[in-house]
């Protein structure tokens, strides 16, 4: 049997970071989440490359920015010059038995039956079906002889949390009813940042007003809000319990001590931050996702709140290392292993991107990009007033002042867009970012 260990890649849909127990929010229940956490590495501060399925997923599984790989909007697909260097190829030819269930929306909802991605599909687009599928591959694995059992790299994508979509616009949820909520003074209170704040780019407003399928709640009251977000807690738990039934198979087949595995979401949700519902926003609630890693040489209950994590970018050198492979060369992510091993010292990044583009109702194909450093955050939309901010997240972790409108903090500014200016070049990104001494309101 070969001694490299198996990689089980666990995500969900819609998943914003602080949607854990493990994270201090007390307002759901996530044991599964949280066993993870207590027994591997969790990642506070870990992005989504662009905060919409496709995008997110292409990156993921290319190491690259969307617009890199050619996933920048749903409906797209993953350049086919790029797919030899894609996760599945890879570790396919490495010798991994690559299996692929659930949601893979890049751009089919499931996985072809006959794809060029590496994998072979073991079920459809169905979290029903997906948890039971997981565990018969895991029991067939162990069934083998010993000889035969090559290590396996295992996707379970699920799509909840992401029925919040469809409990916002009063339908039916596709998985399964998760009952009526209960007196609004039993819900979840208002975030903190509930409020849009001042100077707040006017292209937001605009694609919230005309687009209601993205953003239904923009005229609903406070106690809908909470309603929602009562909700939207509620599939979060829900999947945590299915994500539970695999993992209760990996240790039911003996293969726990002998498999990495990785727990991530494709991008976060709104649920009421800055009264937004849903994604495509470059709000800290819609970029910011889960990242969990546990492994045999994790260091059991490690929360890295340092380093700046890019689950597009990182994910696929991370399970390169694991496999003992070479990352294809030209790719920026970096392994998160030393960092779950303890070796807090590898070289890092200093700032990351986050790239988002609004195509629906009258956003008129405008595009932004936020760039986060150790201790800001830079947003920056290609139109439309007030079209810059500035946060300082340490003081500020709810994004309300923007201080890209005072003129003392100028420097900081064009640092930001500095930085932001450099990953265009080198990105091949044709996003213009602002001249130096432009302003921030125009």
């Amino acid at each position: 049997m070969c001694d490299r260990p198996n990689i089980l890649y666990v995500y969900t849909d819609q998943q914003s970071a602080s949607a854990m127990g493990c994270m201090g929010n007390s307002e759901l229940s996530t044991p599964v989440m949280d066993r993870l956490a207590a027994e591997g590495a969790l990642f506070t501060q870990t992005y989504c490359t662009q905060p919409l399925c496709t995008p997110s997923r292409g990156s993921m599984f290319t190491g690259m920015m969307p617009h890199e790989c050619g996933t920048w909007c749903n409906g797209e697909s993953i350049r086919e010059d790029v797919q030899s260097q894609g996760l599945g190829r890879l570790l396919s030819a490495a010798g991994y038995d690559c299996a692929y269930g659930g949601k893979w929306h890049v751009p089919q909802i499931a996985m072809p039956e006959e794809n060029g991605h590496g994998f072979r599909r073991i079920s459809g687009f169905n979290d029903h079906e997906l948890a039971p599928a997981c565990a018969e591959f895991l029991r067939r694995h162990c069934s083998l002889p010993p000889c035969e059992q090559r290590p396996f790299f295992l996707v379970a994508s699920f799509d909840n949390p992401h029925n919040i979509c469809e409990w916002g616009r009063s339908m039916r949820l596709p998985w399964g009813s998760i009952g009526e909520p209960p007196p609004v003074d039993e819900c979840p209170n208002l975030p903190a940042n509930f409020m849009p704040a001042a100077f707040e780019p006017e292209i937001l407003r605009i694609e919230q007003a005309c687009n209601w399928n993205i953003n239904p709640y923009r005229t609903r009251s406070e106690e809908a809000w909470r309603r929602l977000r009562w909700a939207y807690f509620r599939l979060v738990e829900k999947v945590d319990a299915q994500i539970g039934e695999i993992l209760d198979a990996l240790d039911s087949c003996g293969l726990t001590d002998s498999t990495v595995v990785v727990f991530s979401s494709d991008h976060g949700e709104g649920h009421g931050a800055h009264q937004w519902n849903q994604k495509s926003s470059l709000f800290e609630e819609v970029v910011r996702v889960p990242m969990v890693i546990r492994a045999p040489d994790s260091v059991p209950g490690t929360v890295d709140q340092e380093h700046l994590v890019s689950n597009g970018l990182d994910l696929l050198p991370t399970v390169c290392d694991y496999a003992g492979i070479p990352t294809p060369e030209g790719l920026r992510g970096r392994s998160l292993r030393p960092l779950v091993s303890g070796n807090g010292d590898a070289p890092w990044r200093e700032s990351l991107v986050v790239e988002t583009f609004l195509d629906g109702g009258r956003g008129y194909g405008t595009h932004g990009r936020a760039l986060r450093s150790a201790r800001h955050k830079y947003v920056v939309f290609d139109r439309g007033g007030n079209r810059e901010q500035l946060f300082d997240l340490m003081t500020d972790p709810g994004e309300m002042v923007n201080l890209a409108v005072e003129a003392r903090h100028k420097d900081t500014l064009e640092a930001h867009r500095q930085l932001l200016r450099e990953h265009v070049e080198t990105t091949d990104d044709r996003f213009n970012v602002p001249d130096v001494g432009a302003s921030a309101l125009y």
